[in-house]
């Protein structure tokens, strides 16, 4: 009986380890993305400013809002949801251009800030490898800005909502026509799958590129990044009189034909199977695989400017 007894205690002590190192794997990766979001205010700061300034903009709207759906009622139902849809567009579009402008000038700044201050002294120090450092800084405009983008437009829309409504709800305009016309929830489905499939996927070898000049340039980082796309796309036009690099480059920011069903289209629930199994979409996230590859090995190596 006594044995029993104390090999159940020694059971539970023996789980432990095997607790303790999982979170002991994920943390480091954790504690990592929060460092960015704590050193890089403008993740946060940009979309939030964007959100007010759309805001501002959209109540003032408002004021002839009644009148303008007077106006719509002669149209089709067609040019009615196109024209009561369109300044929902506009936000989202706001905030996915904003995210692809924080995203370019994090990952310009995001490695080599660290050797400008020599700050990379200090977080060498710390038991935190370059693999996880490298990919909290990959996973921030990957992964962290789509996401942001994509709450901070579905806030800002339903405000708009709201304002709209009790607009309309002053005067003898019909709010339900509105709202009917309206179809938000199908829209914020196209507006996370063009995120994902473009602004992450598609765009995730941009940003590995840039973080790997990051790490590499001692200055003039956006010139090191942008020149040798230029050069190679001159240097083929010269040569070939073609222009396949600049015809790549382009489908590449863009997100192909199959990545755009934003903001409605009936096709789009076919696209995502089409667009996962491109080849082009994988050969991407290869070559991303690759700069990411070297980023890690440049700032394992590299000392501070």
């Amino acid at each position: 009986m006594s044995t029993q007894s104390n090999a159940m205690p020694q059971s539970g002590l023996g789980s432990q380890p095997i607790g303790s190192a999982v979170m002991s794997g994920t943390r480091p990766m954790y504690w990592a993305v929060r460092r960015e979001l704590w050193e890089n205010r403008s993740i946060c700061v940009a979309p939030l400013v964007v959100a007010g300034v759309t805001v501002v903009g959209f109540l003032i709207s408002t004021i002839g809002l009644p009148h303008k759906m007077h106006a719509l009622s002669a149209l089709d139902a067609a040019n009615q949801q196109q024209t009561i849809v369109m300044p929902y567009d506009f936000a989202a579009g706001l905030f996915m251009a904003t995210q692809v402008l924080v995203g370019v000038f994090y990952c310009l700044d995001a490695l080599h800030g660290e050797r400008r201050d020599r700050s990379i002294l200090f977080w060498k120090s710390l038991p935190v490898s370059d693999v996880t450092t490298v990919l909290a800084k990959a996973s921030v405009p990957i992964v962290i800005l789509p996401l942001l983008a994509f709450a901070f437009s579905v806030v800002t829309q339903l405000v708009m909502l709201l304002l709209a409504s009790a607009a309309l709800a002053g005067s003898d305009a019909n709010v339900a026509t509105y709202w009917t016309h309206l179809p938000l929830f199908q829209m914020w489905l196209g507006l996370l799958y063009h995120l994902v499939t473009v602004h992450a996927l598609s765009h995730a070898p941009i940003y590995s590129w840039l973080l790997l000049v990051s790490g590499w340039a001692r200055r003039a980082v956006f010139l090191w990044a942008a020149l040798p796309v230029l050069a190679i796309a001159i240097i083929e036009k010269i040569a070939f009189s073609t222009s396949h690099f600049a015809a790549m480059l382009g489908y590449r920011l863009s997100g192909g034909a199959d990545a755009m069903p934003f903001p409605i289209d009936a096709g789009a629930h076919n696209t995502p199977g089409r667009f996962l199994v491109s080849p082009g979409l994988w050969i991407g996230l290869f070559v991303a695989a690759a700069f990411l590859f070297a980023a890690v090995r440049l700032r394992r190596n590299q000392a501070p400017i």
